[in-house]
């Protein structure tokens, strides 16, 4: 094949390593476009096939964070103290019906009983049963069991919550009826999860071919370089989707931060190529050598710029929140399959296309044009001390504002605006109370049963009404029913009945208790264990509802309040439950995952480094540039959400995901510029290389972290609540990252550090020491023929360039080749 990619000064003299790889990456280019069409119909037909065979991420969603944590976490143990309260296995939903203008009408009852006969007749509907009527008698609840078929929601979920609601119809004049509940929450969630993705995706796709419009004056090149990305996108879903059945943890958050990470670090892998191509074919190779010799230099870069981002997100799997344990794996399944559409499926495309794919700028042979970054380069290379500095100084100034840093829960409400759950939860709160949703359970364990010593009811629900720590307390006492509950009133029930939790529902013919004594004393259970050993107490935080940042920071203090009652009584054991006990834990697991993860992420992004380099010395630098860049981002988010915009703190997920982003998409472009630098300091004094190499991928490194930055900004704009707060910290911190970091700390240090940079490996020992001037701009200019005798000497054949790099530009200085 002509102008095939060989090992050329872009390894290190000597360097084998170097040349093995760019020899493999060169046969994988030249098999793809020796079957371009073979390749091309493969890839779309196998993810043709995996849409319609395999089950879309949707249908295996789990949105429940609490779910997620290990067992060891306060608020779990807490859950697991008040099993004897909970329906095992079994997903519920609430049937709330509501007439606004007054009492519900004996025609409103027969419209919830027809409704509720016809959800007994539902798919996976175990039972239905009457709750309670609220106090004005405006509103009735039925509590909905379904079987554990449907645990999680998916597909079963959803077609049981729509076969119930679809008999929502023919009601009476003013009488509304909602399904809400854990079990329609979670599959309206995964609804509006859904319609949020195809919107992050399609935004995306805007804002990606606007970005590459503008990069490549081209129509043709922005759908070209998309098009991978979107088909490793339409291919990843289903496969993940697939790994649930193994164990992999899926959540909503997974499903948005795959489209974000898939669309933008796919897009900036086919940068990567696009790039190389161009430059190739201005230097006078035929289409097919260029993507040939593109495949064989920017490949390697490539494969090790994913296998940061992979291992980075594999380290996940050391997490104790089992949400990071999902998200992980399952994202970097995503990231091998951008890998592998792009070292294959794209060559091929840009195989098909050819030239045209620039169209109507098709790029013809001829010298490299300096550019903004050939300036920019310039300016690094030849005070790097001072660019250092600067940006070591605007990173550290952004990084004080961590010194306010605090979590925040999750989004208030727990539901979706507007969809049946959500206003039916509003019903529920307004009739019956904030308590009847997003309880706060607190659990007493008791040494022995209550009913020896009945007054303990009394000394704990005083206490902890006297804590000033909770607006209302319900407990054993203050059960629905008729009958004013009193000590001597569990006493003489248990003599009597027994435990209340072994009460049928109708009393037994030839009860002496009257009736409704004993629907008074049943209504107990639902506070009393039946073994009278655990007690349980629903109660409304005063710090707010528990959704709200308040709520989860107030939990360490609820809790030690509780120990304090609870030891009051002699209690061998007690805890919290509920959605702001949860978020406490989450946050507080959270932190501690970061710690035990940050070292193995830096040590693995080193090692990766090193390989890639063949070096020890900037690996170091790099992993230190990246970590001041995380320190700055995250400092920089919550001086926008905390500091300016007043918020009680960033969502506790913020700095994790930034951490592995941040740390792993960096990465990736200090591995598009050191490899660059690498291969112009073997041709070129290292000062020269570097202001080369940077003015060579300046428009690269900017295109492709604009393209990430806005596909995370999405994000920002087409969610709420916590993505919008993750969506806005990645993009800010990925931008930082290109227009500081990546352009004028990096190659600064690079410059500073000399020919030390690549100790140990054999290019330190044979550091180029010619004149830069004779080594560029006095040579006579390359031939444009892609075999010719011609080629000069070192260089690969049909690869034109000073000193045998396959993409030295043969200008002084190495101008920006990839200027549009």
């Amino acid at each position: 094949m002509p102008g095939g990619a060989g090992a050329g000064a872009g390894d290190a003299p000597g360097d084998g390593t170097g040349g093995r790889a760019t020899a493999l990456f060169s046969g994988i280019g030249r098999a793809c476009i020796r079957f371009r069409w073979a390749v091309v119909v493969s890839w779309v037909l196998l993810t043709v096939a995996a849409v319609a065979f395999l089950p879309s991420l949707g249908e295996v969603i789990r949105n429940d964070n609490a779910a997620f944590l290990p067992a060891s976490s306060p608020s779990v143990r807490a859950m697991a103290l008040a099993a004897p309260f909970l329906t095992a296995d079994q997903q519920t939903g609430i049937i709330v019906a509501v007439r606004a203008d007054g009492p519900l009408t004996s025609a409103d009852q027969a419209a919830v009983d027809r409704i509720e006969a016809a959800a007994r007749r539902a798919p996976a509907v175990v039972t239905v049963r009457d709750a309670a009527v609220s106090p004005g008698g405006q509103a009735r609840t039925a509590v909905v069991e379904f079987s554990p078929a449907v645990t999680g929601a998916g597909r079963a979920g959803a077609t049981a919550v729509a076969a119930i609601r679809a008999d929502f119809t023919d009601l009476p004049a003013g009488l509304s009826v909602h399904l809400t509940g854990p079990l329609p929450e979670l599959v309206d969630q995964q609804r509006a999860g859904e319609r949020t993705a195809n919107h992050v995706e399609l935004i995306s796709a805007i804002l990606i071919l606007a970005l590459l419009a503008v990069a490549f004056r081209s129509a043709l090149a922005p759908l070209a370089a998309l098009a991978p990305a979107g088909l490793a996108l339409a291919l990843a879903g289903p496969l993940i989707a697939e790994s649930a059945r193994v164990g992999v943890e899926i959540s909503s958050l997974l499903q948005l931060l795959l489209t974000a990470l898939v669309l933008g670090a796919g897009t900036d892998y086919g940068l990567f190529l696009i790039f190389r191509y161009r430059e190739n074919l201005r230097r006078g190779l035929a289409p097919d050598a260029a993507i040939e010799a593109a495949v064989g230099r920017v490949g390697e870069s490539i494969t090790f710029s994913a296998a940061t981002v992979m291992a980075a997100l594999l380290s996940l799997l050391l997490a104790s929140f089992g949400l990071y344990r999902g998200v992980g794996p399952g994202l970097a399944l995503g990231i091998l399959v951008v890998l592998a559409v792009e070292l294959t499926f794209f060559p091929a495309l840009l195989s098909v296309l050819g030239r045209s794919v620039f169209w109507p700028a098709v790029p013809a042979p001829g010298p490299a044009r300096p550019g903004r970054w050939g300036a920019v380069a310039a300016r690094v290379s030849g005070r790097p001390a001072a660019a250092l500095v600067a940006g070591t100084a605007v990173l550290g100034a952004l990084a004080v504002s961590l010194a306010q840093y605090a979590p925040s829960g999750f989004d208030p409400g727990g539901f979706i605006a507007g969809s049946d759950s959500g206003v039916g939860e509003n019903a529920l709160v307004r009739y019956f109370g904030a308590s009847a949703v997003g309880d706060t359970e607190v659990v007493v364990r008791l040494p022995t049963p209550v009913w020896d010593t009945v007054t303990r009811v009394v000394t704990l629900t005083d206490g902890f009404r006297r804590t000033g720590q909770f607006t209302s307390v319900v407990g054993a006492l203050d059960a629905e029913g008729p009958y004013l509950l009193t000590p001597q009133f569990l006493s003489r029930g248990y003599s009597l009945l027994g435990p209340p939790g072994a009460l049928p529902i109708v009393e037994p013919a030839g009860s002496r208790v009257p009736r409704y004594a004993y629907d008074t004393y049943r209504a107990t259970a639902q506070y009393i264990s039946p073994d009278g050993r655990t007690l349980l107490f629903r109660v409304s935080l005063s710090a707010g509802t528990p959704g709200t940042t308040a709520a989860l920071q107030a939990i360490p203090a609820i809790r030690r309040t509780v120990g304090a009652v609870a030891r009051s009584v002699g209690a061998d054991a007690w805890g919290v439950a509920g959605q702001a006990a949860s978020a406490a834990d989450v946050s507080a697991v959270s932190g501690s995952d970061i710690l035990k993860i940050a070292p193995v992420v830096l040590a693995v992004l080193f090692l990766l480094l090193a390989l890639v380099l063949r070096s020890l010395v900037a690996p170091l630098y790099l992993v230190a540039s990246v970590a001041i860049s995380y320190a700055a981002s995250l400092g920089l988010a919550v001086l926008i959400f905390v500091v300016i915009g007043h918020q009680l703190g960033v969502n506790f997920t913020l700095p994790f995901f930034m951490f592995i982003f941040i740390m792993a998409l960096g990465e990736d472009y200090n591995i598009l510029v050191m490899s660059r630098i690498r291969e112009e300091a073997a041709r070129l004094p290292l000062r020269q290389a570097v202001a080369s190499a940077l003015g060579t991928t300046g428009t690269t490194v900017t295109s492709a972290g604009l393209v990430l930055a806005g596909t995370f900004g999405v994000l920002a704009v087409a969610t709420s609540g916590q993505i919008r707060q993750i969506g806005t910290g990645l993009a800010l911190g990925i931008l930082l990252d290109t227009f500081v970091v990546r352009t004028l700390m990096v190659p600064s240090a690079a410059v500073l550090c000399g020919r030390w940079n690549w100790w140990p490996s054999r290019l330190l020992a044979e550091a180029v020491t010619v004149d830069p001037l004779a080594a560029s701009a006095h040579l006579p200019p390359p031939p444009l023929s892609g075999t010719g005798a011609g080629a000069w000497p070192g260089t690969s054949p049909g690869l034109p360039g000073g000193g045998g790099s396959a993409t030295g530009d043969g200008t002084p200085g190495g101008g920006p080749a990839d200027q549009p």
